[in-house]
């Protein structure tokens, strides 16, 4: 695939993962619809908005190729599957975005992997990792991290947030790794896990699965 304007791609993910929803009686976001252009925010707003990553790296001049898990050649990446749970594929999402639901509805785990192209100051830009959780409507912070993750410069936020008259319960991670030597080629890799927040306690054990089990690291 070539480069493509980050938010541009990931915008139409979030549009066709919604779409799940669609399908099987509710809607899907991809963590408050991953880096929507048009969110609700809950908290007080300032002369200054938060800035999305997506925003932030197109920003600075970084495009991004979305590539499938099973085209990595350079990085691995761990997403575990529980029992139950199966692959979601839908016309409209990109070929390189991962969806995983426990039958074809919530909870449901997304995968996003980018190769990034453009110099930028990665300690910024996971300053930013956390902006679309935090801007969604009527979002309830549980816990938040920015402590490394396998060794690379990450950002963790896990809260609930009301979209589509449901209130959803999400866990969302961005990790930014980079190749060795002499390469040194930057990924960005999102895992999102959504259930609706009723239903979060019966989820628990297939959630922790996926949380606990995903793994990045350079081959």
């Amino acid at each position: 695939m070539r480069s493509a304007r980050i938010g541009q791609v990931l915008g139409i993910c979030a549009l066709s993962v919604a779409a799940i929803g669609t399908a099987c009686g509710s809607s899907v976001p991809d963590y408050s619809s991953v880096w929507s252009s048009s969110p609700t925010s809950s908290t007080s707003t300032t002369s200054t908005s938060p800035t999305p990553i997506a925003q932030y790296l197109e920003g600075v001049g970084v495009t991004g190729e979305p590539i499938p898990l099973d085209k990595l050649t350079d990085l691995k990446v761990t997403l575990p599957q529980p029992a139950g749970w199966v692959k979601y594929s839908n016309p409209n999402l990109s070929p390189a975005t991962q969806v995983i639901a426990k039958n074809n509805t919530y909870p449901t785990a997304t995968l996003i992997i980018f190769k990034l192209n453009g110099n930028f100051d990665v300690a910024e830009a996971i300053k930013h990792a956390n902006v679309d959780a935090e801007i969604s409507q009527n979002f309830t912070k549980l816990n938040s991290s920015d402590a490394n993750f396998n060794g690379f410069p990450s950002a963790m936020i896990e809260g609930s947030y009301d979209l589509n008259g449901k209130r959803l319960h999400s866990y969302n991670r961005v990790v930014i790794p980079v190749t060795a030597a002499p390469k040194f080629q930057r990924y960005l890799v999102q895992l999102t896990v959504t259930s609706l927040a009723e239903q979060a306690a019966p989820d628990a054990a297939d959630i922790e699965t996926i949380i606990k089990g995903f793994a990045v690291s350079v081959k």
